[in-house]
C-alpha cells in the first residue's frame, strides 16, 4: 500500500478577510506551488483552491480583488503534514490578485507574495551614534511586525539610517556584508552568510525521501524530496546519495521550493544549496 494511502497527506489554506477567518482543506482540492528564498527577494506561493461552492468562490474573489476598496494587508497561511504528525506552517504571505479558474472545475487562483503589504509603508529611522547589529535587526523585527531569529556575528553600525518602505529594511541588511537576512513565515532571520541555522539537520538520501538524483548548480546543488515538516530556509542540508557520491556533502538551504497538492503526485519540497567548505 503507498505511503499516501498509509498516512493521508494534509494541506489547509486560511486567510482573514474583513476579520473573517476562512480556511480551506480536504475536500477542497488545493494545489501550493512556490518558493522560498534566503534573500531580500519576496517568497512567493500559486495557490489554486478548486470545487468551490459560488457562495465562497464569490467571497473570495470580491474580497481579495485589488480594485477592492478594503486596502488591508490580505493576509494568507498554507499548512501542511500528513495524518500522523499533523501540520506546519509551509507559507505565510500576502494576496496579490485573484482570478477564476479555467472550466470544468470551479475554483480560484491566488497569486501571493511574502510582505507585500509592507512595500505599501514608507517610514524614516535615524540612529545617532552607534548601535548593534542586533538592536537594529530587532528594531526592523518590530516595524515588519515579526519575530527576529537573529544568529549572526554581531557587530558595531555607525550612525543607521533608512528611507524608505518597510520591507526594504531588509535589502539594507543584506548590504552590511556577511549575513543573510530574510523573512520567512513571520520571522525574521538574520544569520552568518556561510553558515546554517543551528537549530536542524536535513538529511537527504534515498531512505529518507530523496527523488531522482541531486543536481549541481553554480552555487552549489539542487535536489528534490518528499515534503518534510522540520525543514527550514538556512538549515543545513546533509547530502547521502550512493548513486552521485560527488554530490554528498553538507549544504546551506538558500532557495527552497514547494509543490504540494491534496490528490495528485507531488508533495515535495525542491531545496537549492550552497557548499560548506
Amino acid at each position: 500500500m503507498a505511503h499516501s494511502q498509509l498516512d493521508p497527506r494534509i494541506i489547509k489554506v486560511s486567510f482573514e478577510v474583513n476579520g473573517k477567518l476562512k480556511t480551506y482543506s480536504s475536500p477542497f482540492f488545493i494545489t501550493v506551488n512556490g518558493t522560498k528564498y534566503g534573500n531580500a527577494l519576496q517568497n512567493q506561493a500559486d495557490i489554486v483552491i478548486a470545487n468551490l461552492d459560488k457562495q465562497t468562490q464569490d467571497f473570495i474573489l470580491t474580497e481579495t480583488t485589488p480594485y477592492n476598496l478594503n486596502n488591508t494587508a490580505k493576509t494568507i497561511t498554507v499548512y501542511a503534514g500528513r495524518q500522523s504528525y499533523g501540520t506546519s506552517v509551509v507559507y505565510i504571505g500576502n494576496i496579490v490578485t485573484s482570478n477564476v479558474t479555467q472550466p470544468p472545475d470551479v475554483g480560484v487562483t491566488l497569486k501571493c507574495l511574502t510582505g507585500n503589504f509592507l512595500k505599501t509603508n514608507v517610514l524614516g529611522v535615524n540612529q545617532a551614534g552607534q548601535a548593534t547589529l542586533q538592536q537594529i535587526s530587532n528594531s526592523i523585527a518590530q516595524s515588519l511586525n515579526a519575530i527576529l531569529n537573529f544568529q549572526a556575528n554581531n557587530m558595531n553600525i555607525g550612525n543607521y539610517s533608512y528611507s524608505g518602505s518597510t520591507l526594504g529594511q531588509i535589502q539594507l541588511l543584506n548590504s552590511f556584508g556577511g549575513i543573510n537576512a530574510y523573512l520567512d513565515d513571520g520571522v525574521l532571520v538574520v544569520k552568518n552568510s556561510n553558515q546554517p541555522l543551528g537549530n536542524y539537520v536535513k538529511i537527504v538520501s534515498a531512505s529518507t525521501g530523496m527523488i531522482g538524483i541531486p543536481q549541481f548548480t553554480e552555487q552549489g546543488l539542487q535536489v528534490k524530496f518528499l515534503f518534510d515538516n522540520k525543514v527550514i530556509l538556512g538549515s543545513l542540508m546533509r547530502i547521502k546519495s550512493y548513486e552521485y557520491p560527488a554530490a554528498n556533502g553538507d549544504y546551506i538551504i538558500y532557495k527552497l521550493g514547494f509543490q504540494l497538492s491534496t490528490r495528485e503526485t507531488p508533495f515535495y519540497y525542491i531545496a537549492e544549496g550552497q557548499r560548506i567548505a
